[in-house]
């Protein structure tokens, strides 16, 4: 039945619990700790206060836009691509914090976040067909992971070797 829309109890909330469960891993990933503290900032680095809002509103952008995507989805294929998007993505998001804070490797991490980069442009490339709407609302956080992974080059320039 190519093109119909396929209704499914509890995709929202199935969403948003896996929606939750990445930013959880994320913040527990996350250690603004002495070492953090002492890193050398450029100058233009958004407030840490910001940072917070700022994945609230990208991981609100994107649970519309895999609700969008995901019901729009012409095939069992296509949410295979999906799902196989969303994983890849989901994984990488939290381990560039590990990388990051955990280990205190900003080089692997910046290493690591151009793959990030790369998987968010693949989950608007998989929605962009099923829903242009969707391949958009991931806009904030292909510009947010942009800016993230060029902070991430600036505290490494300012701070190398690792």
């Amino acid at each position: 039945m190519a093109g119909r829309r396929i209704e499914q109890p509890g995709l929202a909330l199935t969403i948003v619990a896996a929606i939750v469960l990445v930013a959880v891993l994320g913040n527990w990933a996350t250690d603004l700790g002495p070492w953090y503290a002492k890193l050398n900032q450029p100058s233009w680095k958004p407030p840490d206060s910001l940072f917070g809002p700022a994945w609230m509103l990208i991981y609100g952008f994107t649970g519309c836009a895999i609700y969008r995507a995901w019901r729009n989805a012409k095939s069992a294929g296509v949410r295979k691509l999906m799902a196989f998007s969303l994983v890849l993505n989901a994984a990488l998001n939290v381990f560039w914090s590990v990388l990051f804070f955990h280990y205190k490797r900003p080089d692997w991490a910046f290493a690591e976040g151009l793959v990030l980069l790369a998987s968010v442009v693949l989950m608007m490339f998989v929605f962009a067909p099923g829903s242009g709407t969707a391949a958009a609302l991931l806009l904030p956080y292909l510009i947010w992971v942009s800016i993230a992974i060029s902070l991430n080059l600036a505290v490494i320039q300012l701070n190398a070797p690792f």
